[in-house]
């Protein structure tokens, strides 16, 4: 007897092409795939009174259990089931478009031949330009992302009669279970899709801008692979500067503060073939984001009055002592510190460094009761750094303000003056034991009685034994703890020295 079991190969034929005996002809018709049959052939539909020399006998009986392990027609098409179809589905395969999907290869009696789920790596090709078996390349087109399907080819779609040379044999029929991870074409470009766009929008990010923004990155079928978010950290960088890949440059620019968008960007504007970390190759990539503000390096600081009294003559100026209130918050409208929910002001000293530059210009010129709105870009704020656990670096800053209290500072350089003419016997007056040496102690109970007494002002604002320090230490020429006549001087007799003394 001949088993095809022996061989190690199927009996492949065309059933009723005279190709077979009469009998095997008859049997096989109405089979189905995977159906096995016990057939018994009399000799008159088999091999008759002459039989097989030296294999089947005249008049054999003949007895085949047959197991149909594929068939097809050559009028077969590729065959396509789809049982998955999302539910919006904005894109579909065209030829020339390039795919990742993963897929199942069986034959049609389910025997699995390749799989690239168990390779745990996509299959990215080409589509309709031959890069796949003919059936393939059929089979894939009008296919959305997150698609699934069944495509069935038959042998002469596929690898005909002389199979793969490896897992495939000749003649067989391909089944793929398939499913669209990703597709995008070579002239694709980056695609936006404006979420939220503010009501205001006053201004637009432009090239050259630094832009912080929080985003979602997933692949195109939903598989999140990075998020500023789980960070809880903004990203922060330059636009259309090639700091981000060159969708992203391009996908930032136009976008408001407070605005939400998605990017959808290909692969060649992104992380190309190769991929990165978590990003597969030739991945095209949606970035969900949210911009939180935005500013330029050239950028100073911004001012917008609310209100300002009638009676507006005094205005701010450096050295001026100023108490007012605010409310500060990111340009996004976070709140980060408000004087009103501590229940007192903010006094500082104008220009003197004690509040960051951008505040120290935001303040200058008000009046008291004028209200405004100071915008203050991070580079005259606190920088890269930002304030740990309370300003994020690189951020924007808003201050509404109101001025409640102003009193007239010194002029530049003084930390005392005399309201009235200055004795021509100073220092006499100042060494109260006329021992020819004045001690800090001396010094300072003068001062203090001067400005009691209204003769003299300390600047506003600073610490009273700072100042008298600070001016017995600049008259202390030679640094012994005790200024003589010869040390003395008043400030309009300083070589142009500036110290802040008498």
């Amino acid at each position: 007897m001949c088993f095809s079991y022996d061989r190690g190969s199927t009996f492949n034929v065309f059933v009723g092409k005279g190709q077979l005996i009469a009998g095997m002809d008859q049997a096989l018709v109405g089979m189905c795939v995977n159906e096995r049959r016990f057939v018994k052939i009399p000799p008159k539909l088999a091999y008759g009174t002459e039989g097989v020399p030296g294999v089947i006998p005249p008049n054999a009986v003949l007895h085949f259990d047959v197991l149909l392990i594929d068939l097809w027609n050559l009028e077969d098409e590729v065959q396509v089931q789809t049982y998955f179809k999302p539910e919006k589905c904005p894109r579909t395969v065209q030829v020339s478009d390039f795919v990742r999907y993963h897929y199942n290869g069986t034959f049609l009696d389910g025997t699995l031949f390749d799989s690239s789920h168990n390779r745990m790596r996509t299959y990215d090709t080409y589509v309709g330009i031959g890069w796949l078996i003919p059936g393939m390349d059929q089979g894939l087109l009008g296919m959305c992302v997150g698609e699934k399907r069944i495509i069935t080819i038959p042998p002469f779609l596929a690898y005909g009669e002389d199979g793969d040379g490896k897992e495939i044999p000749g003649q067989a029929s391909l089944v793929f279970d398939v499913v669209l991870l990703d597709l995008h074409n070579p002239k694709d470009g980056i695609a936006i899709e404006n979420q939220l766009v503010p009501e205001s929008c006053e201004r637009r990010s432009q090239t050259g801008d630094f832009l912080r923004y929080h985003y979602n990155g997933t692949l195109l079928d939903g598989t999140l692979f990075d998020s500023s978010y789980s960070r809880n950290h903004t990203y922060d960088t330059y636009v259309g500067k090639g700091y981000v890949i060159a969708g992203m440059d391009e996908g930032l620019l136009g976008v408001c503060t407070g605005e939400k968008r998605r990017i959808i960007i290909p692969p060649h504007l992104g992380y190309g073939e190769e991929g990165r970390g978590k990003i597969p190759g030739s991945a095209v990539l949606v970035f969900d984001i949210h911009v939180v503000d935005f500013h330029n390096p050239s950028d100073s600081v911004s001012i917008t009055v609310h209100y300002k009294p009638s009676n507006c003559t005094v205005l701010s100026k450096k050295g001026d002592y100023l108490k007012y209130h605010y409310n500060a918050s990111l340009l996004d409208g976070t709140l980060l510190d408000s004087t009103h929910s501590l229940g007192k002001t903010y006094n500082i000293v104008l220009g003197s460094g004690q509040v960051v530059l951008g505040m120290d210009m935001g303040l200058q010129d008000m009046c008291v009761g004028e209200r405004r709105t100071v915008v203050i870009p991070p580079h005259l704020g606190y920088g890269e750094d930002g304030v740990e656990g309370e300003v994020p670096g690189s951020a924007v800053l808003v201050f509404d303000i109101e001025l409640l209290e102003l009193v007239s500072g010194l002029p530049e350089g003084y930390m005392f003056v005399w309201n009235g003419e200055v004795s021509p016997n100073l220092f006499e007056e100042i060494d109260q034991n006329h021992d020819g040496e004045v001690l800090l102690e001396e010094f300072s109970e003068y001062i203090q009685t001067q400005v009691d007494t209204g003769k003299g002002k300390l600047a506003p604002g600073f610490d009273f034994e700072k100042i008298v320090r600070n001016m017995f230490t600049n008259q202390d020429r030679d640094g012994n703890g005790k200024v003589t006549a010869e040390e003395f001087k008043l400030k309009d007799q300083e070589a142009k020295e500036e110290h802040d003394e008498l």
